[in-house]
Parts: C-alpha cells; sequence; structure tokens
C-alpha cells in the first residue's frame, strides 16, 4: 500500500454529480522531474511514506490515489476585474482527490497545469515552471506569517516548452499539486444562478454548510460564516503585507483561505495604492483596495443566495464583514508583534501608529522590519535600538507608536530565544529576491537558492509561532 496509516481519503465534491464538476483526463507529459516535496504538507494527510516513483505517478501522471473518484474539473463562473464571465471553469487543473488531515479537515488535491479541460478555450491547460515556483513562495511566506493558505505539496517540471507572452519564450513548463481546505468558490454558486437552476444551488449550501461551516443552520448563516472567514483572510494580508492581485470572484473560495496565486506581490513599503498585476490599470485590486473588492465579491456570492433566505438576514450577514474585519485586523498585528489584546481602542492605535511609521520610513524600514525589531514589544527594545534600523526609530511618528506599543504586554517573550531573533534582518519574499531565485534555475539550473529561502522562512515562521 502506497500511502500511511493516517491517509484518509473521503472524494465528497464528486458525489455531487456530473452538475458540478467534468471527469478529465490528465495531460500526458514527457517528462517527470520532481522539482518540489512538501513532506511537511504530505505527512499532514498520510502521504509522507510515498517512494519518489509513487509521488510521481500519482502527482505527474495522476495515477488515481486510493479510494479517489477520477480527476474532476470544476464549474465556475465569475466577476473578472467586476465584469461577469460565463465562460470559466477549470481550464488547466483539477481536482485530483480529496482527504483528511490530521486534525480532521477535509483538504483538497487540486492541480495546476495538469493538461486542457472542457474549460480551457484557447489555453494549453500548462503551468510554467517559473509560475509554479512563484506559487511556492507566496505559500511559504504566507503560511509563515499565519495566514490561511493553500500549501504547495508538488511540484514537477514536464519538459514541455511553453510559449507566453509575459515571459521570455519558450520557457520550461511544470505541473504543481496544491493543498487546499477547498476549491469551492464564489464562482460555483454564481453558475449555478446563472442558469436559474436553484436546486442545485441548495445542494451546494447543504454541501458548504456540512463539509465546511457545521455550525450554520440555514443559507443566511453560511453567509455570515463565509464573510467573517474572508474579513480574517484580508486582514490577515494586510498584516503581512500583502497583495493578492487578481481577487476575482472565481479567485475567492468558501473557507476563507487563499490560493492560486498569478501577479502576487508583497509589499517592499507600506503603500496603499500598491498594484501586483502589471494589467490592473486602474488599481481596483490595489494593496489598500482589497477589503472593498472582497466585500464586493462577497455581495455578488449573496446574490446567489436569494432564493434561501430574507434579505435582510443577508443584508445582516454582509453587514458582519466591516466589524469583523477591525477585530481581525487588530488581532492579526498583535500577532505579528506577538503582542497580548488590551482592548480595541489600544489595538486600533498600534495599527495605525504602525503604518505611519512604515509610511515615514519608506523603503528603509520596508514593512517587515518593525515586526521583526519589535517583536514581544518591549522585550525587542534592546535588539530594535541597536539594529541596522535603529536610525529609523525617532521622531513624533515613533514616539506614538512606541506609546501604543508599550500600551500591550508582550505574549511568549520566551520566543525571542529562537535564533532567528539573533539575527539582524527578516526574512522578505520581494520581487528582486524571487527573480534572483528563478535566474539560479533558469540559467543554471540551481535550485539551491530555492530551497534555502524556503527553509530560512520555514524557520522565521517557527520562531514566530
Amino acid at each position: 500500500m502506497p500511502v500511511g496509516p493516517d491517509y484518509r481519503p473521503d472524494p465528497r465534491f464528486a458525489a455531487l454529480g456530473d452538475d458540478f464538476s467534468d471527469a478529465v483526463e490528465p495531460a500526458a507529459f514527457p517528462e517527470h522531474i520532481l522539482r518540489w516535496r512538501n513532506q511537511r504538507a504530505a505527512a499532514d494527510v498520510g502521504l509522507d511514506g510515498l517512494a519518489e516513483a509513487e509521488w510521481v505517478a500519482h502527482f505527474g501522471r495522476f495515477d488515481p490515489l486510493p479510494g479517489q473518484s477520477s480527476p474532476r474539473a470544476m464549474r465556475y463562473h465569475g466577476h473578472q476585474f467586476r465584469h461577469y464571465n460565463p465562460d470559466l471553469g477549470d481550464g488547466r487543473g483539477f481536482l485530483a482527490a480529496q482527504l483528511r488531515d490530521d486534525e480532521g479537515r477535509l483538504l483538497d488535491l487540486g492541480t495546476k497545469g495538469s493538461g486542457q479541460t472542457p474549460y480551457s478555450r484557447d489555453g494549453d491547460g500548462r503551468l510554467t515552471l517559473k509560475g509554479g515556483v512563484r506559487e511556492i513562495l507566496a505559500a511559504e511566506m504566507l503560511q509563515a506569517q499565519g495566514v490561511p493558505t493553500c500549501r504547495v505539496l508538488s511540484l514537477i517540471e514536464t519538459g514541455e516548452p511553453l510559449a507566453r507572452n509575459d515571459e521570455p519564450s519558450p520557457t520550461r513548463s511544470s505541473v504543481m499539486v496544491r493543498l487546499s481546505h477547498s476549491h469551492v468558490r464564489f464562482g460555483v454558486f454564481q453558475r449555478h444562478a446563472f442558469f436559474d437552476r436553484t436546486d442545485l444551488i441548495e445542494r451546494l449550501i447543504g454541501h458548504v454548510i456540512d463539509t465546511y461551516h457545521p455550525t450554520a443552520t440555514d443559507a443566511a448563516s453560511m453567509l455570515a460564516a463565509v464573510v467573517r472567514a474572508q474579513a480574517r483572510l484580508v486582514a490577515r494580508w494586510t498584516a503581512a503585507g500583502f497583495a493578492h492581485g487578481v481577487l476575482n470572484t472565481d479567485n475567492l473560495n468558501v473557507t476563507g483561505e487563499s490560493f492560486d496565486y498569478g501577479p502576487w506581490r508583497f509589499l517592499p513599503r507600506f503603500d496603499p495604492g500598491f498594484t501586483a498585476a502589471y494589467f490592473d490599470s486602474i488599481g481596483l485590486y490595489s494593496f489598500g483596495r482589497q477589503a472593498d473588492a472582497v466585500f464586493w465579491a462577497l455581495k455578488q456570492f449573496a446574490g446567489t443566495l436569494r432564493p434561501f433566505a430574507e434579505e435582510p438576514a443577508l443584508v445582516d450577514a454582509l453587514n458582519l464583514f466591516g466589524p469583523a474585519y477591525v477585530a481581525e485586523s487588530q488581532a492579526a498585528f498583535r500577532a505579528r508583534f506577538g503582542l497580548q489584546d488590551a482592548g480595541e481602542e489600544a489595538g486600533q492605535a498600534l495599527i495605525d501608529t504602525t503604518l505611519a511609521l512604515m509610511a515615514e520610513g519608506g523603503e528603509a524600514l520596508g514593512f517587515e522590519g518593525v515586526f521583526f525589531d519589535w517583536m514581544c514589544g518591549e522585550a525587542s527594545q534592546g535588539r530594535a535600538m541597536t539594529g541596522p534600523r535603529a536610525a529609523l526609530y525617532a521622531g513624533d511618528a515613533f514616539e506614538a507608536f512606541h506609546a501604543a506599543l508599550k500600551a500591550h504586554a508582550p505574549d511568549r517573550p520566551e520566543r525571542l530565544e529562537h535564533p532567528v531573533f539573533a539575527q539582524p534582518d527578516p526574512e522578505t519574499m520581494l520581487i528582486d529576491e524571487v527573480e534572483a531565485i528563478w535566474s539560479a534555475i533558469a540559467e543554471a539550473d540551481d535550485w539551491v537558492p530555492l530551497t534555502a529561502k524556503t527553509e530560512r522562512i520555514r524557520a522565521q515562521g517557527a520562531a514566530w509561532a
């Protein structure tokens, strides 16, 4: 048996029926070179014992894992930059498997670059190797910072030269498998509303409640649970200085976990207008507008639930977003600083003064510097005031920040004994670093910088945990 005793298959989505997905065949690739194997994630779902040949068979050729259905391309529509598109669906990926983790959560193994499907349109159904590397880096950094995120389980280079408009071509190809809590997008509901299939929406509501939000009792309370989850997600993005780039309704799911990392960026400095996607000419999904974008998407999702809930109940659920976002933002900033709760007023002061200090410090302070230097608040004063950014900790903006910081007691200051905090600088994930990692792979097939970077990110995550 190629799987371990902790492997627990539970292919629930396929049981919804053919109205929700299509059986597809994976592409036949000329090569299968294993480039990334996330052993930590594999251990959570009982797949860590696979031999390399078995790994490639399951995640490169997609031989079915025990107890799983055939690969299914999921059906969905969505608003893309607020324009409705009925021609979507899994165009270069599929749901390969569903299984329980060591905490009992249902997780999906979803692919990217696994070949054409009925929803590929004119696309080749492939993923560039660079795109796969970028997804690894985004997911690893976000996980280390406590952001709800998918994890890249596997990346296999596939030996096909790909033509792309946004990369030097031909470029190398890959197939990726991500481990995610759910791939049920808002757009799945939108597709069935578009075709006026209230029967399918009703079935989907039951599936989401039973599988992901068991405390919900009806459509309105399910919406409330999704609203709270999305508020937590976007608050964590804000505290991480992360710009997703493409917050379309097909890129947001019912569990509030980010996935499908395309033109993402981490901010080099605090800038609300920072835009990750070069094609977002009006900054619709800029860093400072992400909460607005997610709330707009939630309203579209709520619209699909109208046949199953009274309008006031849906409005009440949506109105939870603002207060939840405020509370979750304060919790996220406290977590990044390693501080205890000191109340709402003190929590908001911490956010406001931190961002003001970042704005004044610019790229010299960056987005990560202040969190790293002042981890556990006053317990890090010696580190901060003798470190490489010490000169930036002066003046009115700093004094206001310092006062807000001192209003919070440190949470587990023994974490500062971790070797990570003896280093002068935090780990960052800026575009120049990403490009340097890719250049080493593209020019010399050197994967050491990627491995070294992910190891340092994981160490920093362990230090914060």
